[in-house]
């Protein structure tokens, strides 16, 4: 059985996001890894492409399907520098994503200013009965540094 990098992946995803902030975005960083090996790693792209969806995981997520040509992501892993938001949780439930790996909760984005919905993804995963496994505060400390900026 392989040991998972989820530090190396994390960090990889807090290094995006930190990139993301010097060019001016919002501090979100993703990371998708599938039998560990990194398929996808993105930004916020939200100010730059004029897009409000254009969050993190949802351009991680394209990516990875663009690369691995299907829309099934089943037994990938998603590491996200935030919790995800209720749409971008629902997206990886509708990827069929095995697991969301996060540092920072949305109650931390919503201190630092965004206009996040606190619906937090225990209670997405409960009420839409979804098979995704959630890992939350993994290097939570970490994560917070891209909002300091």
């Amino acid at each position: 059985m392989v040991k998972s990098n989820h530090k190396k992946f994390m960090s990889l995803a807090i290094s995006v996001a930190l990139q993301g902030v010097k060019k001016g975005q919002s501090p979100f960083g993703a990371c998708i890894v599938k039998d560990e090996k990194i398929i996808a790693i993105s930004h916020n792209k939200v100010w730059k492409n004029t897009d409000i969806i254009a969050h993190a995981e949802i351009q991680a997520l394209k990516l990875a399907c663009k690369k691995l040509k299907t829309i099934n992501l089943t037994n990938c892993v998603i590491y996200s520098t935030c919790e995800p938001c209720p749409m971008c949780f629902s997206a990886c439930h509708w990827a069929r994503i095995s697991k969301v790996v996060f540092g920072t909760r949305i109650k931390d984005a919503k201190k630092c200013g965004f206009s996040e919905l606190y619906i937090s993804n225990k209670k997405m995963k409960t009420l839409g009965k979804s098979n995704l496994k959630i890992v939350e505060g993994f290097m939570r400390k970490e994560s917070l540094v891209p909002f300091k900026i």
